[in-house]
């Protein structure tokens, strides 16, 4: 693979979490990924947004990997979003940086996907959540890589089920990164 891929992982406790490793070391070893764990970068939340914004200029492709903790992103991810995808840089008049990159959410929940339906316990099914996040991209005039390749009862799924969800996401990425709309990594290195 050699399409620039940026991963933001945005797990409170990324060192506990199997199926948050599980997931990364199955894509960690891809060509051009580089993974940005904030939780393990910004314990105190004192985001570098210019670093961050550099990761984000070398990537045609951008994966948020994070649990959906009470109906959207772990405040870090939310805090992200709010310090680096900028107004004047990520959106408004003549904001440019992001515009065609494209985006993968790939998050975790510990329900099963039968408590994401409307006689489940989240009364509504994962679908109707995803426009919150997907707007983010698409407000940054960023491509939503739809749908998000969701991980249910990430805590209770055996080791042979999450290497399954693993290898899943790693065709998924080597699949977004082959796509010709995204920059070679040595194309984004120059630009």
């Amino acid at each position: 693979m050699s399409r620039a891929v940026t991963l933001i992982y945005g797990h409170p406790y990324p060192n506990r979490s199997r199926a948050g490793r599980i997931l990364l070391d199955g894509v960690r070893d891809l060509s051009g990924v580089e993974v940005r764990s904030l939780y393990d970068l910004y314990p105190d939340f004192d985001i570098d947004v210019q670093s961050e914004q550099a990761a984000l200029l070398r990537a045609g492709l951008i994966v948020w990997q994070c649990p959906f903790y009470w109906y959207g992103v772990p405040a870090l991810v939310n805090l992200w979003f709010e310090k680096v995808l900028a107004h004047g840089w990520a959106y408004g008049e003549g904001a440019d940086a992001l515009i065609g990159k494209t985006v993968l959410w790939v998050p975790t929940t510990g329900g099963s996907p039968s408590s994401y339906a409307p006689s489940g316990a989240h009364g509504h099914p994962f679908e109707t959540f995803v426009p919150a996040i997907s707007q983010v991209a698409r407000f940054c005039g960023m491509r939503w890589a739809g749908p998000p390749l969701v991980v249910h009862d990430a805590h209770r799924l055996t080791r042979e089920q999450l290497g399954e969800a693993a290898r899943r996401y790693r065709g998924r990425i080597e699949s977004l990164a082959s796509e010709s709309a995204l920059p070679r990594a040595e194309e984004a290195d120059r630009g």
